[in-house]
This record gives C-alpha cells, sequence and structure tokens, in this order.
C-alpha cells in the first residue's frame, strides 16, 4: 500500500538560523530519508518552495482562473512530502513518528487511491 506522508510547517525563519544549526537540521533529513530508502519504503520524496510561489487555478463560470500564491492560508504551510510503500497504517505511523518534523510541525499520512483502468 502506498501512503503520502505531507509535511506541514511554519513557513520563514531559516535565514534567521546559524548556519551549523542548518546543517544539523539538515542532516536528520538526510538521515530520515536514507534510513527510508535503505529500508525499501521511500519511493519518492521532495521539499517544496515557499507557498509565495505557488500558483493556483480554478475553474468558474467557464473560465480558469490563474492566480498567484496558495490556494488557502494557514499558519502551517505544505512544505514537503515523501510517497511511503507500506504494507499497513501502522508501518507508514512508524515512518511518520521517525520524522524530524514531527517535532515541530504537523505530519499528516494519507493513502494514495490506485485507480483500476
Amino acid at each position: 500500500m502506498q501512503y503520502m506522508l505531507l509535511i506541514y510547517a511554519q513557513e520563514g525563519g531559516w535565514d534567521d538560523i546559524p548556519a551549523d544549526a542548518q546543517e544539523a537540521e539538515l542532516a536528520k533529513w538526510w538521515a530520515y530519508s536514507e534510513e527510508m530508502s535503505k529500508a525499501g519504503v521511500m519511493v519518492a520524496g521532495d521539499a517544496l518552495q515557499p507557498t509565495a510561489t505557488a500558483t493556483s487555478l480554478q475553474q468558474r463560470d467557464g473560465q480558469v482562473l490563474v492566480t498567484d500564491g496558495p490556494f488557502a492560508e494557514t499558519k502551517e504551510a505544505l512544505g514537503g512530502y515523501y510517497l511511503l510503500n507500506v504494507e499497513t497504517l501502522d508501518d507508514a505511523i512508524h515512518w511518520a513518528k521517525k520524522c524530524p518534523a514531527v517535532g515541530y510541525g504537523t505530519v499528516e499520512l494519507r493513502p494514495v487511491v490506485v485507480f483500476e483502468r
């Protein structure tokens, strides 16, 4: 079964963190990604650019509206994801608990729907 591990946290402040603290934080993420990769559960994963770089599209009255910025304003923004290939929700929870963002943000797990064609 596949699960999306969605990582939410407050944006900003990264540039205000000393370089050695940035390196230490990134080391946690590299180790986490490597552990999941070696375990064969990580299908993909990436960080996302800040919400200010987003472009949103909506169709209204037959017209597609293209706007700069995120779809919704929130305190925590989607900052990245991992796609996991695991046997059970408990397995996905096991990996989510190890995610560095659990300590300061929110980690959401969602099963991926696989459509039969």
